[in-house]
């Protein structure tokens, strides 16, 4: 088989022009802009040779020569047929939940209150609150980057409210930015340099004065968007993650982890450069579709153009290098959702006792 590139694919089939640019930020800012990307169907047909040569690099990858990175020479592969049962969300369904999951200068951990109100909203929109609140997530992401610009713009405005007095949280109600950016552009509109920021926020108990150390904390309270502070989320993941390689184990599936191949990379390379949650040493079929990796994410897979566009570009590394593998989503995943070269999955088959039931917000 040819090498696998993108250049053998015409340009604008090319997983790389899936959303992104100045012109589709600002139709993702434009009010009356629908929910959702263009239908799926559509871009099936328009990936299939992509899609195609994925397929194929995944089945041939045992007998390329070169081995693709990080496979074992002496990898003596068996065939594993598994059968996984999703139950991707409608499209119209996420459309609805979309339209009350976000409001202005809402960006932090939700109040009980509030939690129960879109626990309500969802009963009957085939979504549960789990992926409400993790589809919330993903819209302030995207809310977040798309106003990054205008943020900037803004920042010797918000300095000058807030040397006057005027605190984060009300100046996040007014400007509809989240409250840790905010604090970022202030300290940035003094003059302080990006090092001096992350080192000031890392250690704020010393560096910061009284009052910015107050609203520091209050910022960091109301904000789950740009909060200093992840180690829950990435704990809750790599526990999914563990969750995940316990289940193909029990299968008897041979894989590689991610921090195995990290080192390996870092010694070889100075970097890790293509390091998927799993990569299958074994010939797996899902579904009757072979799968060379699997990565796991512990979130809902929503049709949110940011979202997409980011998974897009992380998936086309591991597409590049061992052909098709498969996205396995911890809150199930729209069905709308194309990723080129990817299969989606559900957490359907996998046992989740070991993680909190509502643990998103």
């Amino acid at each position: 088989m040819r090498g696998f590139s993108m250049s053998e694919n015409n340009s604008n089939n090319s997983p790389k022009r899936q959303g992104g640019g100045r012109n589709n930020r600002r139709r993702n800012n434009s009010k009356t802009r629908k929910h959702g990307g263009p239908p799926r169907k559509d871009m099936l047909d328009r990936y299939e040779e992509f899609n195609n040569m994925a397929y194929q690099k995944a089945i041939d990858r045992f007998s390329q020569d070169p081995l693709p990175m990080a496979f074992p020479a002496d990898v003596d592969e068996k065939y594993v047929e598994l059968s996984w049962v999703s139950n991707p969300i409608p499209l119209t369904s996420e459309q609805e939940v979309a339209k009350f999951v976000v409001r202005r200068g809402e960006f932090g951990f939700l109040p009980d209150e509030r939690v129960g109100e879109i626990a309500e909203l969802v009963d009957g929109a085939e979504m549960t609150l789990d992926q409400a609140l993790s589809l919330r997530s993903a819209l302030l992401q995207e809310k977040t980057v798309y106003g990054h610009h205008r943020l900037k713009d803004k920042a010797r405005e918000l300095k000058r409210l807030y040397d006057e007095g005027v605190g984060i949280i009300d100046l996040t109600q007014r400007y509809d930015f989240p409250p840790m950016n905010i604090f970022r552009a202030i300290l940035a509109a003094r003059g302080w340099s990006k090092s001096r920021i992350k080192e000031s926020l890392k250690n704020a108990e010393k560096k910061l004065n009284e009052r910015d150390l107050a609203q520091f904390k209050r910022a960091e309270e109301e904000d789950r968007v740009a909060n200093v502070d992840q180690t829950e989320t990435h704990l809750r993941a790599e526990l999914f993650e563990d969750i995940l390689c316990d289940w193909f184990e029990e299968n008897g599936v041979r894989f590689r982890r991610q921090g195995e191949m990290v080192k390996e990379q870092n010694l070889a390379h100075g970097r890790p450069l293509k390091t998927p949650d799993l990569l299958i040493l074994d010939d797996v079929r899902i579904n009757g579709q072979p799968v060379a990796w699997i990565d796991a994410k512990h979130y809902y897979g929503g049709d949110v153009g940011f979202q997409r566009k980011k998974t897009t570009k992380q998936m086309l590394r591991y597409v590049e290098e061992w052909g098709q593998g498969a996205i396995v989503f911890r809150h199930g995943y729209c069905e709308n959702l194309h990723i080129p070269g990817t299969i989606l999955l559900d957490s359907s088959p996998l046992d989740l006792s070991r993680l909190s039931p509502t643990e998103d917000e």
